[in-house]
């Protein structure tokens, strides 16, 4: 008799699934013979028969080949290129549901990498969006010729054919609208096109960023090549074109390199910045600021973090991994001081100067580690009463949460993009913190991506 756990699947081998849950990254979940087995497309219920892609130690990737019961909460994906492009997952599945599942990601990552009661965890339901499209105020297209045509778009799910995007539904309309002008002005004029293969060319990439509040938008130009045949002809068509334009900038990136900007930028037209508010408080954006890219829900988030701090201009505060201080800036009027780092150096320079442009005086900010940082203030005699940290996708670095643990807030918010890395870390704070509610935000709508909120208080006697 074969044991079950010797059963080895094949690559085209074709088997039954019922679909129990959606991953991390929007896939369905379902097991054959107690392996799992990840299927792009399927919907928690569905019950399918799927055709083996690939096969790992741990598990098994698979792909539809038919539904036989279908979940009640599927729908036509709007978006005609959806399949190859990748740059979505969850556009087949209604928003309402999308809101469901994202929320169960979360519980998903805080059973598996946490020790936390689940059943008395506040997980709260997902904060979604009125209007779930249109959404993100930045795109960033490589242009390419195909069939002698020029497309602009990003690059296919795991394969290097780059798809035409002319009209992206999760894009602000002012993004779609001037890539496709930029790229009818770089066909009039017959710029050359940089060839990836043959490194000769000179356009690469069209990077469009718009201001929500203020309508601005800003074209970022990378080049393979300083030099930019007809630019004057260029920059007079964009100007006459799309008044909306208000900054102009071209960066070179001659490398053989998957990065998209590279070390040089050079001012070409109208303003260096374009601006956008968020609430009351207005930003200048140059071409390599780091922004949110949905400014809708990044003020709802801010509000959730506001409430989950819960200041009464008593407090101190640390911004850890502050970046321009956007949170920081956010609690700074209901806070007695606010100190961030982080360990870009133009980010606190920015992060200042948005302190002084909005009067607060409350502010101060430093470049480095802040598990560098905080013990040297703590030493000094400053210790933090609140506080935030909204760590990158790897979640809180180690060192940090050392720190934290010696530093002893009375309170943490973390926001957190990653629920299996905020699984972590909240396991790691656990010893000493309460965790008092985790409030998912979809910053991110038809796509896999869940932010959240969570609020730490310290446990008494520590």
């Amino acid at each position: 008799m074969t044991n079950i756990q010797d059963t080895k699947l094949e690559v085209n081998e074709t088997l039954p699934l019922t679909i129990k849950r959606l991953g991390i990254n929007g896939e369905g979940v379902g097991y054959f013979k107690k392996k799992v087995v990840f299927v792009p497309g399927a919907l928690p219920g569905e019950e399918i028969v799927a055709s083996v892609t690939k096969v790992q130690q741990n598990f098994t990737e698979a792909k539809i080949k038919t539904i036989r019961k279908e979940s009640p909460h599927r729908i036509a994906a709007p978006c005609p290129v959806y399949a190859e492009c990748g740059g979505c997952q969850l556009q087949h599945l209604s928003y309402d549901q999308q809101l469901v599942e994202k929320r169960d990601i979360v519980v998903q990552a805080m059973e598996r990498h946490t020790k936390l009661p689940i059943s008395s965890l506040n997980i709260k339901e997902t904060i979604g969006m009125e209007d779930p499209w249109n959404y993100r105020n930045k795109s960033q297209y490589q242009v390419g010729l195909k069939d002698g045509k020029l497309i602009a778009g990003l690059y296919g799910l795991n394969s290097h054919t780059l798809i035409d995007i002319p009209n992206c539904l999760v894009q602000h309309k002012a993004t779609n609208k001037v890539t496709r002008t930029v790229k009818k002005i770089l066909k009039n004029l017959n710029i050359s096109i940089y060839n990836e293969r043959k490194r000769k060319g000179v356009i690469r990439t069209v990077i469009t960023r718009v201001g929500f509040e203020t309508g601005e938008v800003q074209v970022v130009l990378v080049t393979g090549a300083e030099e930019i045949p007809q630019k004057e002809q260029l920059l007079k068509q964009i100007r006459d074109q799309l008044p909306e334009v208000k900054s102009v900038v071209q960066n070179i990136n001659n490398q053989n390199t998957s990065l998209i900007f590279g070390e040089k930028t050079i001012h070409l037209a109208g303003g260096k910045v374009i601006n956008e508010t968020l609430g009351d408080l207005s930003y200048e954006l140059s071409a390599r600021t780091f922004f949110q890219l949905n400014p809708v829900q990044t003020v709802r988030m801010y509000d959730e973090v506001k409430k989950a701090a819960a200041l009464t201009g008593t407090e101190k505060v640390v911004d850890a991994y502050c970046g321009v201080g956007t949170i920081g800036l956010w609690l700074s009027q209901d806070a007695k001081e606010v100190r961030g780092m982080d360990v870009i150096k133009e980010s606190i320079e920015d992060a200042k100067k948005n302190a002084k442009k909005h009067k607060r005086s409350n502010m101060h900010y430093e470049t480095g580690k802040a598990e560098n940082i905080l013990p040297r203030w703590v030493k000094e005699g400053w210790k933090p009463d609140v506080l935030v940290v909204d760590p990158p996708r790897t979640g809180c670095d180690q060192a940090l949460l050392q720190t934290i643990l010696k530093a002893k807030p009375k309170k943490i918010v973390y926001v957190s993009c990653n629920p299996s890395t905020l699984a972590k870390d909240l396991q790691e704070l656990s010893t000493i913190y309460e965790v008092q509610s985790i409030q998912p935000v979809d910053m991110f709508p038809q796509t896999s991506h869940v932010e959240c909120v969570s609020q730490l208080i310290l446990k008494e006697g520590n």
